[in-house]
């Protein structure tokens, strides 16, 4: 089964409870230590900010005043979902923890520290926890899934570093940014560290087929970032070119943490392919719903600041709708504002008018909506058990991020 890339025009835990403390990262300075003795996944404090980040807080880390959540929908109804697959995996994911935590050491103890600050912020694993649930539901026994998973991680935090510098932001996943805190230089650098580690945990699998894989996936997200920077302000960007910007900075890794779980546990080609179809619908509804939640989500839901797409001009499937059903004069504002990136303080309601306006939001939603089921049909050649159901509920999950 493939994933059809339809045209995207009108039609979107609890890991541990148990006490004890954490992995120590050894070999590093006092105060790389303590950055990583509060590293408690996937739920846990922030570390302190190192001298070097401390002087940059005042005058890097501003929040947009304009950022007033324009609604606060309820939690999410697939959270619950979310939470049983990390029960389900419990014991594959601690394991993959406290591996990462390994693998954040280093002599220099900014590494750390700053490496510690962006994956102990709370994110919910959510790739590496598709790899764990894949392998595991192919039948998969050994361990070599964890190192992979930790792999994706690694992958996945150094382009949220790297992505935070790109578009300058404030805040991740509610909290300041790395390179809010700690300054553009230092972000980049250890998002290159990460991806480094993220390579030799490739390496020490010693499947080439996983090395392909995952490789080439890091070199397509590398081709959706820059493509998406291509399109930027762009109100002429086609539906085909942003769905490839998706496919490349989102879904790609998506793909490629479940194709893998397949390949450790030695699946035929089929099966393979399958998992590889899962991940990218899976991504690219993730996408989608992302792209609508920018617009209409409560900011400490979201994670970031609400309106950060449409202030730095990212062009995004609600933003192509509206532009494509406005008259001249709607289509003005979005060349005004996107293009020109010339935006007064009620533009970002203003835009959000439009799209509801035109129906923008919940077409897009319907969209994703269309590729989660895209995703759900992808995993129908799969024996039924706890992780297939698990998996499953992890589609309602993404798409329901909205609600």
């Amino acid at each position: 089964m493939r994933v059809e890339h339809e045209g995207l025009d009108p039609g979107i835990g609890e890991q541990r409870a148990q006490e004890g403390q954490p992995d120590r990262v050894r070999g590093i300075g006092d105060d790389a230590h303590s950055a990583c003795e509060s590293l408690v996944f996937p739920a846990l404090a922030a570390p302190a900010v190192a001298d070097y980040g401390a002087r940059r807080i005042r005058r890097r880390a501003r929040v947009s005043a304009s950022a007033t959540p324009l609604v606060a929908p309820p939690a999410p109804r697939g959270e619950d979902a979310l939470t049983t697959l990390t029960k389900l995996v419990r014991d594959d994911l601690e394991a993959c923890n406290r591996l990462i935590v390994d693998n954040m050491q280093s002599d220099v103890a900014l590494i750390p520290q700053l490496a510690a600050h962006i994956v102990a912020a709370g994110g919910k694993r959510l790739r590496p926890l598709l790899t764990l649930a894949a392998a595991r539901m192919c039948g998969y026994r050994g361990d070599r899934h964890v190192g992979l998973a930790a792999c994706v991680e690694f992958i996945h935090t150094a382009t949220l570093l790297h992505d935070d510098v790109v578009d300058e932001s404030a805040l991740r996943r509610g909290q300041a940014s790395a390179n809010a805190l700690w300054g553009n230089k230092p972000s980049v650098l250890v998002g290159d560290f990460l991806f480094s580690r993220a390579f030799q945990l490739m390496v020490a699998d010693g499947n080439l087929e996983v090395l392909r894989i995952l490789s080439a996936a890091s070199v397509t997200i590398a081709e959706g970032e820059v493509l998406q920077l291509i399109t930027q302000n762009d109100t002429t960007t086609t539906e085909e070119q942003h769905l490839k910007v998706i496919e490349g900075k989102t879904a790609a890794l998506f793909a490629a943490a479940t194709e893998v779980g397949a390949v450790v546990a030695d699946q035929p080609a089929p099966l393979q392919a399958a998992l590889r179809d899962f991940g990218m619908a899976l991504g690219i509804a993730f996408q989608l719903v992302d792209d609508a939640l920018d617009y209409n989500a409560d900011q400490e839901a979201l994670g970031k600041t609400v309106g950060d797409d449409f202030r730095e001009g990212k062009i995004t499937l609600p933003v192509l709708l509206a532009f494509a059903r406005g008259d001249e004069a709607e289509r003005a504002f979005w060349r005004r504002t996107v293009e020109d990136r010339e935006q007064r303080d009620s533009d970002l309601a203003e835009a959000l008018r439009l799209m509801r306006l035109h129906g923008a939001l919940d077409d897009t939603l319907a969209r994703a909506r269309v590729y989660g089921d895209q995703a759900l049909a992808a995993l129908a050649p799969f024996g039924d058990s706890a992780e297939k159901q698990a998996l499953a509920a992890v589609v309602d999950f993404v798409i329901e991020r909205a609600r």
